[in-house]
C-alpha cells in the first residue's frame, strides 16, 4: 500500500529546502499521485500559503506523445509562488529551475467543470503573456507521469505581465522568449492545444472532477507554448507575445 502522507512529506520537504530527492520508487496509480500532490499542498497551506490558481502541463500533443499520454496534467498554484513583474527571483530557492512561456487567464465569475469553450472565454476576466517557472524536485530532472503529478506538476512560480481584454482573438498569438537579450524560445499560443482556450476548459473539467472547482479570481496558467529553458544565476528573462505586452523577471543569487 502506498503511503502517500510519507511521500507527500518528502516532496515537501525537498520543494521547501530545495533539495533534490531520487525519483519515486513506488508505483503510482493517477489517482495515488494526485492524493500526493493534494497532501503534500496542505503542508503548504498549513505554513500560510494560500491557493490562487491552477497550472496546467502536458498541453502539447507532441509532449503528450513524448510522455506516452493522452491527458494533460494539472497543480495548484499559491501566493507564494507568485513573482511580480520585473522582479528578481533566488536561485537558491530552487533545484534546478527552468523557465516557459505560457499565457495566463484571470476568471471574473465561478467556472465550475464541464464546460464550453464559449462559457470558458465569457467567464474571463484578463489574459496575459505570463512565464512558468518549473522546478522539478527530482534528481537530474527525471520523472515519470505520476511522479511529475505527485510533485505538483513542477509547479514553483508564476510571472504574469499586463491583464488584457480577454475579447480578443488568442488563437494564434506570435511568442518571443529571450534571456540575456538573446531568442531563445519563438512560438505561437496555438501550440497550447490549438488555442489555448481548450486548456482553460480542460483546467474546468479536471479541478472540478478533483472537487475544487474554478472560483473567481483563480488565476490560470495554460501550459507551455514552447519547450523549457534552463535558468542561472544573473539571468534576465523577458517573454514578448503579439497583442498582449511584454513580462519579464530576473535570476538574483
Amino acid at each position: 500500500m502506498v503511503d502517500i502522507a510519507a511521500i507527500a512529506e518528502r516532496l515537501d520537504s525537498a520543494q521547501l529546502n530545495a533539495s533534490a530527492t531520487p525519483q519515486l520508487s513506488e508505483p503510482l496509480s493517477v489517482d495515488d499521485a494526485y492524493a500526493v500532490q493534494a497532501a503534500s499542498m496542505a503542508r503548504r497551506y498549513s505554513r500560510g500559503e494560500r491557493r490562487v490558481g491552477i497550472k496546467m502541463g502536458f498541453t502539447s500533443r507532441a509532449k503528450m506523445a513524448q510522455m506516452g499520454v493522452d491527458e494533460m496534467i494539472w497543480g495548484r498554484l499559491t501566493d507564494g509562488m507568485m513573482v511580480e513583474d520585473g522582479d528578481s527571483i533566488s536561485f537558491a530557492r530552487y533545484v534546478h529551475p527552468r523557465v516557459e512561456p505560457e499565457i495566463a487567464f484571470l476568471l471574473k465569475d465561478d467556472l465550475p467543470g464541464p464546460v464550453t469553450m464559449m462559457a470558458a472565454a465569457a467567464a474571463l476576466d484578463g489574459v496575459a503573456p505570463a512565464l512558468e517557472i518549473i522546478d522539478s524536485r527530482y534528481e537530474n530532472f527525471k520523472f515519470s507521469w505520476t511522479d511529475v503529478v505527485a510533485d505538483n506538476s513542477s509547479s514553483s512560480g508564476f510571472v504574469i505581465g499586463p491583464w488584457n481584454d480577454p475579447r480578443q482573438d488568442i488563437s494564434n498569438l506570435g511568442m518571443l522568449m529571450e534571456i540575456d537579450g538573446a531568442p531563445r524560445q519563438i512560438g505561437s499560443s496555438a501550440a497550447i492545444l490549438g488555442n489555448p482556450l481548450r486548456s482553460l476548459v480542460a483546467a474546468a473539467r479536471l479541478a472540478s472532477a478533483a472537487g475544487e472547482p474554478l472560483r473567481a479570481g483563480d488565476v490560470i496558467m495554460a501550459g507551455g507554448a514552447t519547450a523549457a529553458e534552463a535558468l542561472a544565476v544573473g539571468n534576465h528573462v523577458r517573454l514578448s507575445v503579439q497583442g498582449l505586452g511584454l513580462v519579464e523577471f530576473r535570476v538574483a543569487e
